[in-house]
C-alpha cells in the first residue's frame, strides 16, 4: 500500500493490520482525521528536539473507534503521547490494527530548504595540503 503524500506537518505512523499480517507507513496530517480500518487517527501536536539533541519524535494522538457502516462510534481507544523511541510503551494495540509513531514530518518543505540551512561541506579537510 502506497501513502499519499500529504502537504505541511504530518505524523508518519506504522500500521500492522492482523488480519492479513500487513504492515505498511501513513502520513497522518495534523488537525485532520485519517481513517485506518475501524479507527479515526487525529494527530494535533508533533514534537522534535532541536537537530543538536538526540533524535526522537513523538505525536499526541486521538483515536476513536468507528462502527463497521464507517459511522462514528464515538468510542476513544487512546488519547496521548507516542513516542518513535518507545513504541512498546506507548503504541496502540487494537484487536485488528496496531499503530505506532515513526517520525515527524513536514511533508511540504522543499529540499532547498533544507540545503541552504545546512553549512557547506569542505571539499578538502582544512589545513591539508595539495597533493
Amino acid at each position: 500500500m502506497s501513502a499519499a503524500v500529504a502537504e505541511g506537518p504530518v505524523v508518519v505512523l506504522r500500521v500492522l493490520e492482523k488480519g492479513p499480517a500487513r504492515a505498511y507507513e501513513i502520513e497522518a496530517p495534523l488537525d485532520a482525521a485519517t481513517q485506518v480500518g475501524p479507527l479515526e487517527i487525529v494527530p494535533t501536536r508533533c514534537w522534535e528536539p532541536p537537530p543538536e539533541d538526540v533524535p526522537e519524535s513523538a505525536a499526541f494522538l486521538v483515536i476513536t473507534e468507528r462502527d463497521p457502516a464507517g459511522r462514528f462510534a464515538g468510542t476513544e481507544v487512546f488519547r496521548g503521547w507516542m513516542f518513535a523511541s518507545s513504541p512498546g510503551l506507548s503504541a496502540l494495540e487494537y484487536p485488528t490494527h496496531d499503530v505506532w509513531v515513526l517520525d515527524c514530518r513536514n511533508a511540504g518543505r522543499a529540499m532547498e530548504e533544507t540545503e541552504a540551512a545546512a553549512p557547506a561541506v569542505p571539499e578538502e579537510p582544512v589545513g591539508s595540503a595539495p597533493r
